[in-house]
């Protein structure tokens, strides 16, 4: 992984080479490990979307955003906003399988972790992406108390199978987002000309807001926008996310019991 710095060296400063560092994931549940890996369609079943998809597909609404397409802006926000969203329902649930669990009075209640938890790099090109990965986290961390409180008897198992259900559903509708946007090679001047690619782009997802057309509302972490000589790169593109190794990735461990 390498950080951009936004800071430039000082004059007559020497040359610093970019800063490198990694960026790990560690699962214990096979339910948190299929929301990374996802599922690939087959004959009866629709495929999921995963998380090394959904950071594919958000690499390129965040360029087109720093390219000053006002639909990247609007998606982005859209993201922001489901994530802080989810983020609230899972630290709820948390908070209140935790207080279940502290009922047990005098007996300390350590949640269940696997034998072999699964440990992954990320490499992803925006911020947007490693929150969602935390959001999977803490979706993790979440089935592990549930499972816990119903080895205990503090859950039935329907109420298990609700927590880990309505968690997982909502990370798994923040991973569709990003499907909704098209990337058309456009720009906020082209936007306010208006005709071709921007009557193609209301046509295909909206009429943007106008705060947002205007700069005036980007999403909290959106890229600073920068302006090519030569336009959009006509090298961005979708492709099978190296974001995510899914190669050989073996059970995360067994919570079924």
């Amino acid at each position: 992984m390498t950080v951009e710095d936004p800071i430039s060296n000082p004059d007559g400063a020497e040359k610093l080479g970019p800063l490198r560092g990694q960026v790990w994931l560690t699962l214990q549940t096979r339910q948190a490990w299929q929301l990374v890996r996802g599922r690939n369609g087959t004959r009866g079943k629709q495929p999921i979307i995963g998380l090394g998809l959904f950071a594919d597909w958000l690499r390129v609404i965040w360029q087109a955003a720093r390219d000053d397409d006002p639909y990247a802006d609007w998606w982005l926000i859209k993201v922001h906003e489901a994530i802080a969203d989810r983020d609230a329902l899972l630290q709820r649930l948390q908070r209140e399988l935790d207080e279940q669990l502290a009922q047990m009075g005098s007996i300390e209640v350590a949640a269940a972790e696997s034998e072999h938890p699964y440990r992954m790099p990320l490499r992803f090109a925006n911020p947007y992406a490693y929150q969602a990965a935390r959001l999977v986290s803490k979706y993790d961390a979440l089935v592990c108390a549930a499972l816990t409180a119903c080895h205990i008897g503090v859950l039935d198992g329907a109420a298990r199978h609700h927590v880990n259900e309505l968690g997982g559903r909502k990370i798994r509708s923040l991973f569709l987002i990003p499907q909704g946007y098209r990337f058309l090679r456009i720009d906020r001047a082209g936007i306010l000309k208006g005709g071709g690619k921007s009557t193609q782009a209301v046509q295909a997802m909206g009429v943007v807001p106008g705060d947002v057309l205007s700069g005036e509302r980007r999403a909290l972490l959106a890229p600073r926008r920068r302006r090519l000589l030569s336009g959009f790169s006509e090298k961005i593109g979708l492709h099978p996310s190296a974001s995510v190794s899914d190669a050989n990735i073996p059970a995360a461990g067994n919570d079924d019991h």
